[in-house]
């Protein structure tokens, strides 16, 4: 899951493929939810793969030429504080656009991951009113995409590694030293929040906060892509991760949400972290299954193999075969983006870590679409 960029339930008939869809369909009302299922009150996506690369919300000259020298026509950008307003989202995407690059979205981590709606803590209603009005921004502002990560506990490691020479995240089953990190947060085992919570409660929550934001989202013409759990452990510290951590729960929450304006961001990392065994697919087959219908942003990382035990990697470096997923994206026509995710720090900082990630990129979108 991208932290550096940080800053979405159809009927159970659903089908990506919508026209396979209408032909199984019956009747005047399975028509009606045909056309439904299809993401329009966003506006459309230019056809075409489009790279992009991970920046700041007050970006220095320098960075904007960085940016304009690897070939970074789309940024993912993390909003500070001060700038989470309609008018700072607007300030933002202005900056970007005199440098003649497009800001794709804008997160806030105040609203990406909130452990009050997860688990219903105290807060719950005031933080899913906080996230209605950061869509509503970001529709006045224009941004038509946002991420959103449904974790309870937070992002866990047990270390870091060496890999190449560099240092990368490590997570270990195994390992005493297991922690849970969101922004300030840390969640420890045996029981993170002080009991162990049911399947049922977590279903329910998630349940009551995507009908109350989807008809937002929709309103002010934003996407909604939800990130996988990662890791995708089954349980975590007495908080199943039940419904993104896996294809049955992705395709149940889609058919809860039941709106155009949900869908998947699909961070190859996590999937690629819980492997065949939990996920049940893999990402190009995710990504065929759902499409461009549903799949509306690739966060492209690698890991060493599957849980329990697992090192961030270089794209090149990890067991799957990264070029699998740019071929699945050319072959449903995906337009969304697609962005280097967490990637092993090498000497000299972003920078080179951007270079490089967006360079593999590029050649494996080319590759891809030279096979058609």
């Amino acid at each position: 899951m991208s932290g550096s960029a940080s800053q979405g339930e159809v009927p159970a008939a659903f089908s990506p493929d919508r026209r396979e869809f209408v032909k199984l369909a019956l009747g005047a009302t399975a028509l009606m939810q045909a056309e439904r299922m299809a993401p329009a009150s966003a506006p459309g996506n230019a056809p075409g793969i489009k790279l992009c690369a991970q920046a700041s919300a007050k970006p220095t000259d320098d960075e904007l030429l960085f940016l304009k020298q690897i070939g970074a026509e789309y940024v993912s950008v993390g909003s500070t504080p001060d700038l989470r307003t309609a008018e700072g989202f607007m300030q933002i995407k202005k900056r970007y656009a005199n440098a003649g690059i497009t800001v794709w979205n804008i997160g806030n981590t105040s609203v990406h991951n909130m452990p009050e709606v997860v688990l219903n803590l105290p807060g719950r209603d005031r933080k899913i009113e906080e996230y209605k009005q950061y869509l509503r921004n970001m529709g006045k502002a224009g941004i038509h995409y946002t991420t959103y990560a449904h974790m309870g506990n937070g992002i866990w490691s047990s270390g870091t590694a060496v890999v190449r020479g560099a240092r990368a995240r490590e997570f270990d089953m195994a390992s005493p030293n297991k922690v849970g990190v969101w922004m300030d947060q840390k969640f420890y085992e045996p029981l993170s929040h002080g009991r162990r919570f049911s399947k049922e409660e977590i279903w329910e929550n998630y349940t009551y906060f995507i009908r109350q934001v989807a008809p937002v989202a929709e309103e002010n013409n934003i996407r909604i892509g939800i990130h996988p759990d990662d890791p995708p452990e089954p349980e975590l510290a007495g908080v199943p991760r039940c419904i993104f951590a896996n294809f049955e729960g992705y395709k149940r929450a889609m058919e809860i949400a039941n709106s155009p304006s949900v869908g998947i961001c699909l961070c190859c990392g996590c999937w690629n972290e819980g492997g065949p065994k939990l996920m049940h697919k893999d990402p190009a087959e995710m990504i065929r299954f759902f499409g461009p219908e549903k799949i509306w942003k690739i966060h492209f990382r690698n890991v060493t193999a599957p849980l329990p035990h697992f090192i961030e990697t270089f794209m090149d470096n990890g067991y799957y075969d990264m070029s699998k997923i740019m071929q699945a994206l050319v072959e449903v026509k995906f337009d969304g983006i697609v962005i280097l995710d967490h990637t092993p720090q090498v000497v000299g900082g972003h920078y080179p870590e951007q270079a490089y990630g967006f360079a593999y990129m590029k050649a494996l979108k080319n590759r891809a679409e030279a096979r058609g």
